[in-house]
């Protein structure tokens, strides 16, 4: 958290979005900004 943001933090979420774990998740944003905002 408070870095910036590397091409590997969003495959984690993409990978999790896809998998099975996620079926319960629905029309959410979800960011994955490391916590910028809120500094």
């Amino acid at each position: 958290m408070g870095r910036p943001q590397e091409p590997d933090d969003v495959a984690n979420l993409v990978s999790f979005l896809a998998s099975s774990d996620a079926d319960y998740i629905t029309g959410q944003t979800i960011l994955t900004d490391g916590g910028m905002v809120f500094r």
